[in-house]
C-alpha cells in the first residue's frame, strides 16, 4: 500500500487543457419592444463555451464599415432573457439565450438622427483568446405607440369597468341591493334621535387632514348624509374643523343639506367652526366643547393622529353616544375602545353609499365587493399553483 501511494506521488502534475472556444450562434438585432425608442436588442444562443472564465465582447459602429468601437463586456453566464420575465415570460429556451439591451445614443452622442441604423458584431473573450462572429447585424431603435406588456392592465380595467356599470344598472332597478350590514352605521338613526329626544346637540369632529385626502373627503360626504336627517329632525349640528379648505367644504356641504331637506332658515353657519389649526390646542378646544355643551352623539370621521384616544375618552366621560370612522390602523384600537361603534378602514368609505342608497354609489360598491372577493379566490389558486411550480398566474396580474 505505501508503494502504490509513494508511486502515486512521483507521478507528474499534468494541467488540465481548457476547452477550445465555440462561438455563439444566431446573433440577431432588433428594436426593444414596448419602450419609448431608447434602446436596441440583441440576442444570441448560449455557447457550449459559457462559463464565468468566458466573456462576450459587442462592438458597435454606425456603419458597416466601421469604425468599430467596443461598448459592453459581459461574463457568459449572465444577461440571459428569462432575466427580464415581463417581456418573454417563463419559455424554457430563455435560459439558453443571452440578451443585451444598449442605448445607441449613449455611445453616438452626437449623432442627432434618432431613427439611425446602427451595426453590432459579437465576439467570445477568454484570456488572450479571442474568437469573434462572422455575423454582422443591425437594428434600428423605435418609438412603440402602444405597451403590450401592459395589455393585461388594459383587459383588467375594461372587465371590471364593465362589471361597475352592470351592477350601477342594477342598482337603478332595485335600490334594495344587498349590502353587508354595518353596525356602525345602522347606528347613526338612533344617535340623531337620541340627541332630538334630549334637546341636545350633535358634533361631528372631522380627521387633522385636508381635503386631498380620501378619508376626509369620506368624512365631508358622511357629514352631508348626517346633516340631512339632523335638518329633518330639527336637532341641532356642530362641525369642528382645523383645516381652512375643510371648513369652507363642510359649510357648504351642511348649507346644501339643510337645503334639500326643505330647511334653508334653520342653518346656522356659526355652528360649522374652525377652533384651532394645531393639533393639540384642536383637542382642547374640542374637548372644551364637549365638556361645557354635553352633544348627545359625537362622531368622529376622517384621519386621527394621537389625539384620538384624548378625544375620544373626553366623549365618553360625557356619556354620548359615539361613533367613529378611520382607516388610520394605529388609532383603530383607541376608538374601538372608547366609541359605541367603530367604521374601520374601507367601511368609511362605503359609508356614503350605505346611508344615501343612491344607485351609481351602490353599484360601485357591489363591484368592488366582487372584485376584492375575486383577488381572495386569485390569490388562493395563484398560491397553491405556485408551490407547484406553476407561475404563469403572477404574470397575468403583473403591473408592470
Amino acid at each position: 500500500m505505501i508503494t502504490v501511494v509513494a508511486g502515486l506521488m512521483l507521478l507528474p502534475l499534468i494541467p488540465l487543457q481548457a476547452g477550445e472556444l465555440i462561438p455563439p450562434k444566431s446573433f440577431k438585432a432588433y428594436d426593444t419592444p414596448n419602450d419609448g425608442g431608447e434602446s436596441i436588442s440583441l440576442v444570441w444562443r448560449a455557447s457550449p463555451s459559457d462559463s464565468p472564465e468566458v466573456d462576450y465582447v459587442l462592438h458597435m459602429a454606425n456603419s458597416p464599415e466601421g469604425p468599430w468601437q467596443e461598448v459592453m463586456r459581459v461574463r457568459s453566464n449572465t444577461y440571459y432573457k428569462n432575466s427580464a420575465l415581463e417581456r418573454f415570460g417563463f419559455r424554457k429556451r430563455n435560459k439558453d439565450t443571452h440578451l443585451l439591451q444598449i442605448d445607441p445614443r449613449r455611445h453616438f452622442s452626437s449623432d442627432k438622427n434618432r431613427k439611425a441604423l446602427y451595426y453590432f458584431k459579437l465576439a467570445i473573450a477568454r484570456g488572450e483568446e479571442f474568437i469573434p462572429v462572422e455575423k454582422v447585424v443591425s437594428g434600428r431603435a423605435r418609438g412603440n405607440w402602444f405597451n403590450t406588456a401592459k395589455l393585461n392592465n388594459f383587459i383588467i380595467m375594461i372587465a371590471f369597468s364593465g362589471v361597475v356599470l352592470f351592477f350601477i344598472i342594477h342598482a337603478r332597478r332595485n335600490p334594495k341591493l344587498f349590502l353587508r350590514k354595518i353596525s356602525g352605521l345602522d347606528a347613526v338613526d338612533e344617535a340623531l334621535g337620541r340627541a332630538t329626544e334630549m334637546g341636545r346637540p350633535v358634533l361631528f369632529v372631522h380627521g387633522l387632514t385636508g381635503m386631498g385626502s380620501i378619508s376626509t373627503m369620506a368624512s365631508v360626504n358622511i357629514l352631508s348624509r348626517i346633516a340631512n336627517r339632523i335638518a329633518e329632525y330639527d336637532a341641532e349640528l356642530k362641525v369642528v374643523n382645523n383645516d381652512p379648505i375643510v371648513l369652507s367644504v363642510s359649510q357648504e356641504v351642511v348649507k346644501e343639506a339643510y337645503l334639500e331637506a326643505g330647511r334653508p332658515d334653520a342653518y346656522n353657519q356659526d355652528n360649522v367652526v374652525m377652533v384651532a389649526s394645531e393639533q393639540f390646542p384642536y383637542v382642547a378646544a374640542v374637548g372644551g366643547i364637549m365638556t361645557r355643551e354635553r352633544p348627545a352623539a359625537n362622531f368622529f370621521m376622517g384621519y386621527f393622529y394621537a389625539e384620538s384616544l384624548i378625544l375620544a375618552e373626553t366623549g365618553a366621560s360625557t356619556g354620548a353616544i359615539q361613533i367613529a370612522g378611520t382607516d388610520s390602523y394605529t388609532q383603530l384600537p383607541f376608538f374601538i375602545t372608547t366609541c359605541d361603534y367603530t367604521l374601520m378602514g374601507e367601511e368609511l368609505y362605503a359609508a356614503s353609499a350605505y346611508l344615501s342608497r343612491e344607485p351609481m354609489l351602490l353599484g360601485s360598491l357591489r363591484a368592488q365587493d366582487l372584485g376584492k372577493a375575486a383577488i381572495i379566490v386569485i390569490l388562493f389558486f395563484g398560491t397553491a399553483l405556485s408551490s407547484f411550480g406553476i407561475g404563469f398566474i403572477s404574470q397575468v396580474f403583473r403591473a408592470f
